[in-house]
């Protein structure tokens, strides 16, 4: 888990600097984001295989499975709203990712299953800002300003969020009528 932050955080700070970066400088940065961010996913995944496989899970696993994803998900994204000169628009994906996450928890504590559902899952948003950042590597070849990637990209987790968000919602109070 604390893994994962570390990651998240590179990930975050390589858009952020990426995106006001050139050259090659601005492709090793952007590209070293996209790896970073395959990393916390991978990180998540270890910890959670330790756990479960391992008999490892303690009394604080759920804590330690879901407060580090919401933190990597806020560097993340706000880290390329940041890159992207649209810090307001990272915030709005975070908040968003973070409310995708919640609703699921808040079924389970009222009982039901997991809802892992998309369209813009955790998996989904960490699949987008690894693609946007590797496009945006080669903005700057086609004449564009630099931003009009990493803008996309946060645009399409921040909207598929919120779908996912409603979604989501509209099947948790399905299930508790």
């Amino acid at each position: 888990s604390q893994a994962s932050l570390v990651a998240a955080l590179a990930a975050g700070a390589g858009f952020w600097a990426g995106g006001g970066a050139s050259g090659a400088a601005r492709v090793a940065l952007l590209l070293g984001a996209a790896v970073f961010v395959q990393l916390r996913l991978l990180c998540n995944l270890f910890d959670g295989m330790v756990a479960l496989e391992g008999g490892k899970a303690g009394p604080a696993g759920a804590f330690w499975n879901e407060v580090p994803d919401r933190v990597a998900d806020v560097l993340i994204f706000v880290g390329a709203g940041l890159g992207a000169g649209a810090p307001a628009l990272g915030w709005a994906a975070a908040v968003m990712a973070v409310a995708t996450a919640y609703l699921r928890a808040m079924g389970v504590t009222l009982g039901q299953p997991a809802d892992f559902g998309g369209p813009m899952a955790k998996p989904h948003r960490m699949a987008v800002m690894t693609a946007a950042a590797i496009l945006a590597c080669f903005e700057p070849l086609f004449g564009g300003p630099g931003h009009v990637v990493l803008r996309a990209g946060l645009w399409l987790v921040t909207i598929g969020a919120a779908v996912t968000v409603l979604l989501r919602a509209r099947r948790l109070l399905a299930a508790l009528r």
